[in-house]
């Protein structure tokens, strides 16, 4: 019951209640980060979701997009604005990703939805990952998100799809508040910290 009805029912519900009631904190941040970000607030990438289906993910945008002199892409140490910089801090980039469990793209608990090229170099077990919506914090997340291998990430995000139920869910849920918190593990992005995923490593 849970796994049918009750988990996309609580992610709808908690994901609105939350939305409305931080929504003048988030329309600040909306005005500050398009002001650091030439009018452009929101990070939009293309992901793969619950059974491998393409949706857009969305998050506060973090970095400018300043380039050098070939029209390269600065790194991304250079990119970071400052409020950018404090949103990560925080984990409040993460805010806009409630939109997506709204609409039913993800989840508020789940693997974390990684970028389109890792799809041709999952091996049959890793993908079990995509058996159920990503979600925006998860197992991998509270046991150890940058500082572990892309291996044990994948075995995490397995076992989870395996076990999931609602104590897990709450569990998760309260060490991920923790976490936060205590400013452990949220400072950047996977996309930032993490090596590139070659299906070896």
């Amino acid at each position: 019951m849970y796994r049918i009805f009750i988990k996309r029912s609580l992610d709808f519900c908690i994901s609105l209640i939350v939305l409305i009631s931080i929504l003048p904190v988030f329309m600040v941040l909306v005005l500050f980060l398009a002001v650091a970000n030439q009018g452009k607030p929101f990070f939009v990438q293309r992901r793969p979701g619950k059974n491998e289906k393409i949706f857009s993910i969305i998050k506060f945008k973090t970095m400018n997009d300043k380039k050098d002199t070939n029209g390269d892409l600065l790194p991304d140490k250079d990119r970071i604005t400052k409020i950018g910089m404090f949103v990560r801090k925080t984990s409040l980039d993460e805010i806009p990703q409630l939109i997506n469990v709204l609409l039913g793209q993800m989840s508020l608990i789940g693997p974390r939805p990684l970028i389109i090229e890792y799809l041709p170099i999952y091996n049959k077990e890793q993908k079990r990952r995509h058996n159920v919506r990503p979600g925006i914090t998860g197992w991998a997340q509270i046991n150890g998100r940058n500082s572990i291998t892309w291996k044990k990430k994948f075995e995490y995000d397995v076992w989870y799809v395996k076990h999931y139920n609602f104590l897990l869910d709450a569990k998760i849920v309260g060490l991920t508040l923790k976490k936060v918190i205590q400013k452990k593990d949220v400072n950047l992005s996977e996309e930032v910290t993490s090596e590139y995923f070659n299906g070896k490593n």
